[in-house]
This record gives C-alpha cells, sequence and structure tokens, in this order.
C-alpha cells in the first residue's frame, strides 16, 4: 500500500505501500510524464485521500442503494489490523462523482460501510444514501458493474484514479499466491505488465477494469518503491513453495469476485453466509 508518501512515516497507521491514501493535503510535486487524461471516468469517485468508484452487483437493480468501493486501507475508521474486518459500521463519508468527461457532477454521501478488510484482500464497500436510479437520474452517471468471475492472465485492464483524475493501461502478468507488506498478506494478488501501470500514491482503491467494458475485476492496491523485503511500501512476492522476492517498481491488485460467495437472498454482502469466502 505504498500510496502514502514516505514522509509520513510518523503516521504508522497510514503509511503503507505505494497503494496507500495520500494524507490529507499532501501533494507528490509532479505528475509522472506518462500522465493522460484519455479515459472513460463515468462512475469514478475521488475520496479525500485515495480513488474509487461506483459499483453495482450484475443483478442489483435500479431502486437498489448504491455502493462505492475502495481500499479497506482507505477506510475513514482507520487500517483494519491483519484478521479483522469492518462490518456494518454508520458512516456519512461523502464522494466526488465524475462522468465520462473526467467533471466533477456531484457528491455521494454513504450511510453505511458494508464490509472493509485489509486482510486476503484490500477492498471496503460502502452503502450510499442514492439508489443507482437517482444517480442516473441527477448526474447521468451508471455504475459500473462488479464482476462475478475471476480475471485471467494477460486480460488488458485500465486502472483509473479519481484522486488523480488519470489514468494507466496495461494487462494483468500474472497471479501471485500471497502479497505481504508490513504484517499484511493477501491472496492470489494481481501483478500488473510493465510499462502501463507504475500506480503512483493517492491511486489506492482505483477499480481494475476489463479494458473496453464497464466492468470492474479487482482493486488496486499496492507497489514495491524500494525494493526492500516484506516491508512497508515494499511488499514482497510468496510462491506456493513459501519463497519470498521483491521486486522494485512492480504493482499490484487485489481480487474482488469473492463477494459474490456472501450475497445473500437480498443480494445484500452477508458474511454469515455459508461458502463465504471473503475474510470474516
Amino acid at each position: 500500500m505504498r500510496f502514502l508518501l514516505s514522509l509520513i512515516t510518523v503516521m504508522t497507521v497510514s503509511s503503507l505501500a505505494h497503494a496507500l491514501p495520500l494524507p490529507k493535503g499532501q501533494l507528490p510535486l509532479s505528475l509522472p510524464a506518462n500522465f493522460t487524461a484519455e479515459y472513460n471516468f463515468e462512475g469514478i469517485v475521488g475520496l479525500d485521500n485515495c480513488s474509487g468508484s461506483l459499483i453495482r452487483f450484475e443483478n442489483s437493480r435500479d431502486t437498489d442503494n448504491a455502493m462505492v468501493m475502495t481500499n479497506g486501507h482507505c477506510l475513514e475508521v482507520g487500517f483494519p489490523k491483519p484478521g479483522t474486518f469492518v462490518y456494518g459500521k454508520p458512516s456519512r463519508r461523502t464522494f466526488k462523482l465524475f462522468n465520462a468527461g473526467m467533471q466533477v457532477v456531484g457528491r455521494l454521501t454513504a450511510n453505511t460501510i458494508i464490509y472493509g478488510t485489509m486482510t486476503k484482500t484490500d477492498m471496503a464497500i460502502y452503502k450510499l444514501n442514492e439508489t443507482y436510479g437517482q444517480i442516473l437520474s441527477q448526474y447521468a452517471v451508471n455504475a459500473m458493474t462488479l464482476s462475478s468471475q475471476r480475471p485471467t492472465e494477460r486480460t488488458q485492464i485500465e486502472v483509473i484514479s479519481g484522486y488523480w483524475k488519470r489514468g494507466y493501461a496495461c494487462e494483468i502478468e500474472a497471479f501471485i499466491p500471497q502479497l505481504k507488506e508490513a504484517g499484511f498478506t493477501w491472496e492470489d494478488s494481481i501483478r500488473y505488465s510493465r510499462p502501463g501501470c507504475q500506480v503512483i500514491g493517492g491511486t489506492s482503491g482505483s477499480p481494475i477494469i476489463q479494458k473496453g467494458t464497464r466492468t470492474v475485476i479487482g482493486i488496486n492496491n499496492t507497489g514495491n518503491e524500494s525494493g526492500y523485503m516484506c516491508e512497508m511500501n515494499n511488499p514482497c512476492e510468496v510462491d506456493k513453495d513459501g519463497n519470498q522476492k521483491a521486486y522494485r517498481g512492480y504493482s499490484y491488485g487485489e481480487q474482488t469476485y469473492w463477494v459474490y460467495s456472501c450475497l445473500n437472498q437480498n443480494n445484500e454482502v452477508d458474511v454469515n453466509v455459508p461458502g463465504c469466502q471473503l475474510f470474516h
């Protein structure tokens, strides 16, 4: 979760690898040279320290309360400790909503943290006050669909940040059995190809979108800044035999399709559903 700047190491709860959120008011000196705005921003959201997306399930209805997805490490309540999760907690967080042309068209308001964790995956889902139909009617913005299927290697992807108003394009290079960083462990992590997706601080929580679609297949969360092993801002890869390696400049995302294993008969996230694959 390297996305916090290293100079804030004094804030230990806010200094995971480069996918971590930026501290409020803290900006890098400049944007990378490969900055581009040639992406569809419809449904992208911006947080005060991270990025996110307006999502719906494959069978969501227009009358359902809408949802926003970001990283677990972007939660306003702080990082969930390893081996913990946040579930059904009230929230009043707001999100800037973008249209396709990268314009902020309004603000959305949460009422609940449906689920959030940094164990197995790095994900948080908020329930909003607004329904999908209300958002479409008022802002002419459609939500993206969260895929129920595990992504595959070589899939062309885009990672779009509402914090920076920029996007990245590359492909899924590999899946990592375990990714470890400063006490946190993620499973079946998504490694991006290079060049193209060397994400920076503030892109935490950006959706991983299958290129050419409106389908979210994962969530951006971290990268190795200095080549160190399994440290803050320097995640390491762990293979099936337990061997650890770290690669400076490699960036990663996490799985989100596990959510579908936890939906109850009301199409709501319920960790008590038998077979729920999210950490609980």
